[in-house]
């Protein structure tokens, strides 16, 4: 069992449009891997995809908007660990 899923299937399921997804990738988004010339999204990357979907889809944000979104949610993530890091030391 192959654990990646390829573009043209994930635009079928997910009802999206190649130029959502390749917008994606080409800002770094989403990683990806080509083989035959088709490109595949790993499993692991679904559920980002998803959530990037449903915020361009469901809450009409614009790619860069998904890139500052993503960014801050993983400084604020990096910051969150950093946190319980420093309280772990103290005690």
């Amino acid at each position: 069992m192959s654990n990646r899923i390829s573009r043209e299937e994930l635009v079928k399921i997910y009802k999206i449009e190649v130029s959502f997804f390749d917008s994606l990738q080409n800002s770094g988004l989403l990683n990806t891997e080509t083989e035959d010339e088709v490109t595949y999204l790993l499993y692991e990357e679904l559920p980002a995809f998803e959530k990037y979907a449903t915020w361009h889809y469901d809450l009409e944000v614009n790619i860069p908007g998904i890139e500052i979104i993503s960014h801050l949610l993983s400084k604020m993530e990096a910051l969150r660990s950093e946190n319980l890091k420093l309280r772990q030391n103290l005690r």
